[in-house]
């Protein structure tokens, strides 16, 4: 069970705070069972209130610093998603994106964006499918790590650029 004041992920909400834990207290629900009251840490003005055993959605905690460095060093070795078929990549980007997986957003993230590299060496422009789950999964992705790396969301784009770059000079040497 999380704590109040703790930072967890909370399916397609993404990074919430946990605020309460208790029964609820509105009329026509249940006094018997405990609710997470979660705040949603980037929808201003939102809240949600899911019972503490709901399996139905992914919560757990978000990972922390150590892991989120980690997974930026690894992201070159990260491997794409290997789906050629334009339906079934976009149904491997909702599964992945709702797994609530870090490796598989970074997957995500390297696919659109190996994706937009071929099409734009063909004079096309990226497609709107890749564009749309890119930016889910950077949205995902860099909201946790915002917070596991103790950083504004907006930061987080240029820290692991910076960090890959620092670790490919030295590797180089």
């Amino acid at each position: 069970m999380f704590k109040v004041g703790e930072y967890i992920i909370y399916g397609m909400n993404g990074v919430c705070r946990v605020e309460d834990i208790g029964p609820m207290k509105l009329t026509g629900i249940e006094n018997d069972k405990d609710y997470y009251t979660l705040l949603p840490l980037y929808t201003k003005g939102s809240m949600v209130y899911t019972p503490v055993d709901n399996q139905k959605v992914v919560m757990r905690p978000i990972i922390s610093k150590q892991e989120a460095c980690r997974l930026i060093d690894e992201i070159k070795k990260t491997k794409p998603l290997d789906v050629t078929d334009d339906k079934r990549r976009e149904l491997a980007y909702k599964e992945a994106l709702k797994s609530c997986d870090c490796r598989e957003l970074i997957r995500i993230i390297n696919t659109a964006l190996k994706r937009k590299k071929e099409r734009l060496a063909q004079g096309k422009k990226m497609s709107a499918c890749d564009e749309r789950y890119l930016k889910q999964a950077q949205d995902s992705l860099y909201g946790e790590f915002a917070i596991s790396l103790k950083m504004e969301k907006n930061e987080v784009e240029d820290y692991i650029v910076h960090r890959i770059s620092i670790k490919d000079m030295a590797s180089a040497s």
